[in-house]
């Protein structure tokens, strides 16, 4: 037995359905197995199809197991035709069974808010179906790809930006032509990263994403290749030495996870990550800013150190998409900006992300940052440090 294993089996034996809200458990990398389903074998927990199987995906077996909100109930008739409701045991044991404000259970049970569309929310908020020169295939930027190989996931994020094509019930299918995408890569020697995503292209067979990626390999001009994934946060038994052998192959390839709050950093979840990072990938993070999820200093410190315990370097902070029925998880953009004014100078500059706004309509990333520059002049240039002195560096003619 591995050692990962070993702690899975002895957590398993150790925990209750409440022991992740025991405050004498570990507080830095719990383990959550087996949670709400206490007499299911260690090798079927495991088994990240069983997974994906036994997901949580009604309102009857969300009621058996949590006390729902009005508002909850409403938002789960919602998810028939909006967006799919899913969550796989494994996340569905970091959610508190009574607190309808846990920062876990916002993010994937339903709300009846979802039902609230504002003028300025859009179905297609990044603009991405403009910028799709063949199916499947989004092409913004001048040297690099988005890739859409798959609209399912693991679980799905109540504030998705693609909820218009992923899950099977959104306004609109996903139709990915593989062979008229390849052909475009193959033809288009400017381009030299793609990124893979969906849905998440790691719920794709192993067989299926070794296809994938020999394919994008054998484009000489592809220099970069990236996934991104929510995949070892919802589902952790899916990375496996075997993902692992074929993942490392393909070498340079990076990988974008998505994690928004430090309860979401099991000790499985840990144990995934260090295979993909042991396997030679690096890893980066990506989370959206979320009301009453992420939107403090205290919280967002201690998911960016832990992150850095878990060998992945915090990329990326995103302000929430305008996508439709999101409101009630926006924050402000000054909230974001205190939060990285907070943290720049205080912590490590790893640990910093770059908090950005998808400019709505397909405008690209867009940096935010706190205001540093006090004056900028032919002569000088007027500073401000994280503990508000200033300071002056000269300018130098061009």
């Amino acid at each position: 037995m591995t050692p990962s294993a070993a702690r899975r089996a002895d957590a398993t034996q150790k925990s209750s359905p409440n022991c992740h809200f025991n405050p004498e458990c570990d507080p830095l990398f719990l383990s959550y197995a087996p949670g709400h389903w206490p007499h299911i074998p260690q090798e079927l927990w495991n088994d990240w199809k069983w997974q994906l199987r036994n997901r949580i995906s009604t309102l009857s077996q969300l009621s058996e197991k949590i006390q729902l909100t009005d508002s909850e109930r409403n938002g789960i008739f919602l998810s028939g035709s909006k967006l799919a409701l899913s969550i796989t045991p494994h996340f569905f044991n970091l959610i508190h069974p009574s607190n309808p404000d846990c920062p876990i259970r916002r993010q994937v049970i339903p709300r009846a808010e979802e039902g609230l569309y504002l003028p300025h929310e859009f179905a297609d908020p990044c603009g991405e179906d403009s910028h799709m020169p063949v199916p499947g295939l989004v092409h913004r930027y001048p040297d690099r790809v988005l890739f859409l190989v798959t609209d399912r996931c693991a679980s799905y994020c109540r504030y998705c930006t693609r909820s218009r094509i992923v899950s099977g019930v959104g306004e609109q299918e996903l139709h990915t032509n593989f062979d008229e995408a390849f052909h475009y890569l193959a033809t288009h020697r400017e381009i030299r990263d793609v990124l893979f995503s969906g849905g998440d292209p790691l719920l794709l067979s192993d067989e299926k994403i070794n296809d994938l990626l020999r394919r994008v390999r054998e484009i000489d001009h592809i220099e970069f290749v990236r996934i991104g994934t929510r995949v070892p946060i919802f589902l952790p038994q899916r990375i496996t030495h075997h993902l692992c052998s074929i993942l490392k192959k393909y070498h340079p390839l990076w990988i974008s996870i998505h994690v928004n709050h430090p309860r979401e950093l099991t000790s499985e979840v840990k144990d995934a990550l260090s295979m993909l990072a042991d396997a030679g990938i690096p890893l980066g993070n990506q989370s959206v800013l979320l009301r009453g999820v992420n939107d403090s200093v205290e919280t967002m410190r201690t998911l960016l150190h832990k992150l850095l315990r878990c060998r992945v370097r915090p990329y990326y902070l995103y302000q929430c998409d305008l996508i439709r029925g999101s409101s009630h998880l926006r924050t402000s953009v000054r909230k974001g900006i205190e939060i990285i004014r907070a943290l720049r100078g205080f912590t490590s500059g790893y640990a910093i992300p770059q908090f950005v706004i998808d400019a709505p309509g397909g405008g690209g990333k867009i940096p935010i940052n706190p205001d540093y520059i006090i004056s900028h002049t032919d002569e000088k240039i007027l500073l401000r440090n994280y503990q508000g002195q200033t300071f002056e560096y000269p300018e130098i003619p061009d």
